[in-house]
């Protein structure tokens, strides 16, 4: 494969886009359960639940501070990498990326608010609610970016009239319908992925042998936010495969191998695909299941791949995403489920074998994240603005993007080896017990 400036510029795209992913969506998630936890705290009169959002908000702040780095490459990257997207994108969108300004500003005014007036107040609901501002910040400046990732799926809003953009309409283009699925899929799934990682920590004190009720009260406690965020991430899918149907059939086409146009179509899940023939092997087939995920009906009719022309198929390695997610979905509600059903038949400790599982939850829901991005991106190709312009078209011309490509690797590398260096330096030799005298 050539290393041109578009691949060159996509590949830096997609480092940026994939390592700001892991601290984004723990940005977003994270202030939920420090929420949810300190106000238990103050319901129950339980200080176990209190420590567990005064620990939690300390490394918060570590993943806003690599988030904010990061955040700050893509805007960066974005105007340079893709000047002709930009033209049109940052007239047309511009709104949503401003909002999303104010909300982070919004966010780290309270946070400030929220980290320095721990036990100044009689009443310990006022500093509770000091975590409100906080969660609506980082979850609308979640909301109000998706949807310029949205805008990209289904453009509107605008006229293109002998290329230049005309007719503006900024919250048309924001509330595109693309909008809904994007945004409430990306927000639940940061939820689940933060309360995995919170769970996995917890877990892994209990496999060391600190049998310390705070870790058991973190991991129960994490383990049903895991189970409800998953369960409403897998809701959110259905919705985002009826936007697919009617919106980019050829992404969910290409995603299921579904070539021919037809009813009672089935998803296939695995095999694999002969180039030549078009037929895949080995697969597992749900009847019908297609079908229902695009309209509701067993009989709805899906589009197939037959019926668009060749040059606009997304990559069909695209299926092999499009599972990955689906199976750690399934992973992530499994294993809360069997973990509750454990504790109501045997009460006691939890077994080995469930915490490695609710371990491995954090990483595998990190790669289910990894894995849709790539999905959305990739399944949109050749366009950057589906149906106004294509990949190749929106690139820079200009020299250097290689040596950009090495230098923002070796960025995030140091960023990843300082972030965990200082986490882990954080909470070494702080055992709870002594936070709870």
């Amino acid at each position: 494969m050539e290393l041109d400036n578009v691949m060159l510029a996509r590949m830096l795209t997609s480092l940026t886009l994939g390592f700001h992913i892991i601290f984004a969506a723990m940005g977003v998630g994270i202030p939920v359960l420090i929420s949810v936890a300190e106000w238990l705290g103050i319901r129950k009169k339980d200080p176990m639940y209190t420590l567990m959002a005064k620990r939690w908000v300390k490394g918060f702040t570590v993943t806003v501070a690599v988030g904010v780095v990061t955040g700050t490459c893509i805007g960066l990257q974005l105007s340079l990498l893709w000047p002709s997207f930009m033209k049109i994108a940052g007239e047309a969108i511009a709104l949503p990326l401003f909002l999303e300004t104010f909300a982070f500003f919004f966010e780290a005014i309270f946070l400030g608010m929220y980290l320095y007036t721990w036990d100044r107040f009689k009443n310990p609901y006022i500093h509770w609610l000091f975590s409100i501002p906080v969660v609506i910040g980082s979850t609308a400046s979640a909301f109000f970016i998706m949807t310029v990732n949205a805008f990209m799926n289904a453009p509107q809003g605008f006229s293109l009239v002998n290329g230049a953009i005309v007719d503006i309409q900024p919250l048309v283009a924001m509330f595109n319908p693309a909008t809904p699925s994007k945004t409430g899929h990306m927000i639940l799934s940061s939820y689940a992925t933060s309360a995995y990682v919170l769970a996995a920590l917890a877990a892994y004190k209990l496999l060391k042998g600190n049998a310390h009720e705070y870790y058991r009260k973190a991991l129960s406690f994490t383990m049903v936010m895991a189970l409800l965020f998953s369960f409403g991430t897998a809701l959110w899918g259905d919705i985002a495969g009826k936007y697919l149907a009617e919106y980019q059939p050829a992404k969910l086409a290409a995603a299921e191998w579904h070539f021919e146009t037809k009813p009672q179509a089935e998803l296939v899940l695995g095999g694999v695909l002969d180039k030549d023939t078009l037929e895949v092997k080995y697969s597992l087939k749900l009847p019908y299941a297609l079908s229902i995920l695009a309209d509701g009906s067993p009989n709805s009719v899906v589009k197939g791949l037959d019926q668009i022309p060749k040059e606009y198929w997304p990559p069909l390695f695209i299926h092999y995403l499009f599972d990955g997610m689906v199976v750690i979905g399934m992973y992530m509600l499994i294993v809360p489920i069997f973990f509750f059903a454990w504790r109501k038949r045997k009460k006691g400790q939890t077994p080995r074998m469930l915490l490695r599982a609710i371990i491995w939850g954090a990483p595998l829901s990190f790669l289910a994240i990894e894995l849709g991005w790539v999905f959305s991106e990739v399944g949109r190709q050749p366009w950057i603005l589906v149906g106004y312009m294509k990949t190749q078209h929106a690139a820079t011309t200009a020299d250097n993007v290689g040596e950009m490509l090495v230098l923002f690797s070796l960025l995030y590398a140091f960023l990843a080896v300082v972030s965990t260096a200082v986490l882990r330096r954080m909470f070494k030799d702080k055992p709870v017990q002594a936070e709870l005298q």
